[in-house]
């Protein structure tokens, strides 16, 4: 049985405004430090193998502090980790994008990556860190949007909805045929 991790990213500052991040590469503010360092000191205390990370700032800053409290574990960090890309709308909020583009903003084409474009890059990569680790427990550190769709794509007929905290964790089984959703969004280490 192969264990999958899932943990979206610390706080940073634009979280905190309500921005739209998607690519846009920001750091984890000091809160989102905080969040991380308690988060790796709940992982420290279980056993994982290996960390994958998206390559974006505030993942790879939480994926850091996870590992400086783990003895001997490696940080990947892939790409088809990071956020969905947000096109115009990345930067910013969600009065801003009504005042720009209206009440059905959302309708528009404003370069946003689609949601089946993610769950093409993102199951490939799931697949190849899979394939790479088999039977062991693996940590992956992104996105909260990026998750969601992972979780939608896995497991269809759940409600998966819900949003993601801040440094929350999300574990997966898979044999290598069938899912298992095991815990869903726990921040009990905040």
């Amino acid at each position: 049985m192969t264990k999958i991790g899932l943990i979206r990213h610390g706080c940073t500052d634009w979280n905190k405004a309500k921005r739209a991040q998607g690519h846009s590469d920001i750091p984890l503010c000091d809160d989102g430090y905080v969040q991380a360092e308690k988060l790796a000191d709940r992982l420290a205390s279980e056993a994982w193998d290996i960390i994958y990370a998206s390559d974006l700032k505030r993942a790879r800053q939480t994926a850091e502090t996870i590992a400086e409290k783990m003895q001997d574990i490696e940080i990947h960090l892939d790409e088809r980790l990071r956020e969905r890309y947000g096109g115009q709308i990345e930067g910013t909020t969600v009065e801003e994008r009504i005042d720009k583009w209206g009440e059905n903003w959302r309708e528009l084409d404003l370069g946003m990556e689609k949601s089946d474009e993610i769950s093409k890059r993102g199951m490939a990569c799931l697949n190849e860190i899979i394939t790479n680790h088999q039977d062991e427990n693996i940590l992956i550190v992104s996105h909260g949007a990026f998750i969601k769709q992972l979780l939608r794509t896995l497991f269809p007929d759940q409600d998966v909805e819900g949003s993601l905290d801040n440094c929350s964790v999300t574990i997966l089984e898979t044999n290598g045929e069938l899912w298992d959703l095991t815990l869903r969004n726990s921040v009990k280490h905040m």
